[in-house]
């Protein structure tokens, strides 16, 4: 099972590029975090994101939904990782709590997750949601913070630029092949330009 993570800034598109997946009939598992935080809301809490269980609530769902999702095939794609949940605790200034301690641990011990992950690319704009509510420049250092913590842990980043959505959903499609001769080189992908 070759499971590959989808990370970058807020707003770059990666839930879009992974329902793009999703049609090709990939499986894919959604993004924790948003789940988390529209769960809260729909009981009443305008800023979950300010509780001090956040990050542990992340932790949950994100280990919960990787371990729920069935091997039926050989590839599985996901929206983030426990990696991103590793870069928002940062990012938030927080201290990195023990659940997301262990749960990295456990993720590298049992190679859970492939070393080369599509790093989504902002695509020059960030549209605030109710989950979303950070500037496009807070979004530029949030994508900074993450290509940082996914290097610290040894993760290889494959650049998905801003293209329109089918020459993303295409161009990582491809780069998820066997290895091969027309694999794209390390840390880029190619793609059509519309």
């Amino acid at each position: 099972m070759r499971r590959y993570i989808l990370t970058g800034t807020p707003g770059a598109g990666k839930t879009s590029l992974l329902h793009g997946l999703a049609d090709l009939g990939l499986p894919v598992v959604e993004e924790a975090a948003t789940a988390v935080i529209a769960q809260a809301q729909a009981r009443g809490e305008d800023e979950p994101w300010t509780r001090a269980s956040f990050l542990d609530d992340i932790v949950g769902m994100q280990k919960a939904r990787q371990l729920a999702a069935p091997a039926t095939g050989p590839v599985q794609v996901y929206d983030r990782s426990p990696i991103c949940t590793h870069a928002l605790a940062r990012y938030l200034g927080r201290p990195i709590p023990p659940s997301l301690t262990a749960e990295i641990e456990r993720i590298t011990a049992e190679h859970i997750y492939e070393r080369r992950v599509f790093f989504v690319r902002n695509l020059g704009f960030c549209e605030p949601t109710s989950a979303r509510r950070i500037s496009f420049e807070e979004s530029l250092e949030f994508e900074r913070v993450h290509e940082e913590s996914y290097r610290a842990f040894g993760y290889e980043l494959l650049d998905v630029p801003a293209a329109a959505l089918a020459d993303r959903v295409q161009a990582v499609r491809s780069a998820m092949g066997p290895p091969g001769p027309e694999d794209p080189a390390p840390g880029v992908l190619t793609m059509d330009r519309p």
